[in-house]
């Protein structure tokens, strides 16, 4: 999550993302948001309309970040309203103040209580605007050693801190326990990216993809390999060209997909497929089964 607090196609295809970030017509393929958060309060106006437009728009699944654990009650109660989302449990790394001694454990019952979680976090490191470096580090551990211990992958928020995410994930590879994940809204340099892919990771692009000046994020998107990127809209952040500015939702990951076509050079129809199977991929059966 992107915090607003200290917290043309290249090749044609048959269908293309409205101005609104929708499909027109009937999409005839699948779409991940890979990273949302609709449980919060700008949606509860309207949510089941949100709801049919990422439908309409071939959204198939929802994984929606946690970024503290008062927030776990309301996702799980969402995960039932709508069964095609999933959920991560964790703490953001500008939410330090909500980690607590007992605070893994609840994690990790969360976890265990519900097949529908697929991943921890929001985890990471933030030093754009904090730059309490050892006490998101603190925070931080815990959670990448319960991702390990539960086989679950992570996904991190990595803000000005690539150095020192890079530092910490490669001392857990050196030890054979670096857990498998991916970096989320991803607004990193291609070298950046290139030390991250080669932990195993994976990049996920948001509506930044689409911003005339994020020159460094185009390369990546252009760069990045096939089964490695996954397409997002942290929701309500980060709205795609043309509603950059206003309240972004689940639907509009198709702009982002369709953003990501034209840096590839590639079809709406191929990149939509290509980062379902990795989203398949990188979170598990349970992700598409439960």
């Amino acid at each position: 999550m992107t915090q607003a607090h200290p917290k043309a196609m290249s090749q044609p295809t048959a269908l293309a993302a409205d101005p609104n970030g929708q499909l027109a017509g009937d999409p005839s393929f699948k779409l991940v948001d890979s990273h949302c958060h609709i449980v919060f309060r700008n949606f509860e106006a309207d949510l089941d309309a949100v709801a049919q437009r990422w439908r309409d728009a071939g959204v198939v699944r929802l994984l929606h970040a946690c970024v503290e654990p008062s927030e776990i009650a309301a996702i799980r109660a969402l995960a039932d309203r709508f069964p095609e989302l999933r959920y991560s449990v964790g703490v953001h790394p500008l939410d330090t103040q909500h980690w607590h001694d007992q605070t893994a454990q609840q994690l990790r019952q969360a976890a265990l209580d519900d097949p529908r979680v697929v991943a921890i976090g929001e985890l990471g490191l933030d030093l754009f605007r904090e730059q309490n470096l050892e006490s998101q580090l603190a925070v931080l551990r815990p959670q990448l050693d319960l991702a390990w211990e539960l086989d679950l992958p992570v996904i991190i928020h990595c803000r000005d801190a690539a150095d020192a995410m890079l530092q910490e994930l490669g001392h857990r590879q050196a030890q054979d326990r670096c857990p498998r994940g991916v970096m989320h809204c991803w607004g990193g340099t291609p070298a950046e990216m290139e030390g991250f892919l080669a932990l195993g990771l994976y990049i996920s692009f948001s509506g930044t993809v689409t911003f005339a000046k994020a020159e460094d994020t185009h390369a990546c998107a252009r760069q990045v390999p096939s089964d490695r990127y996954l397409v997002e809209t942290d929701s309500p952040f980060l709205a795609p060209v043309p509603r950059r500015g206003k309240r972004n939702e689940p639907a509009y990951v198709a702009a982002v997909a369709e953003r990501v076509a034209v840096l590839r050079g590639e079809s709406l129809a191929a990149v939509a497929a290509q980062s379902t199977r990795n989203a398949s991929k990188l979170f598990g059966p349970a992700f598409d089964s439960v």
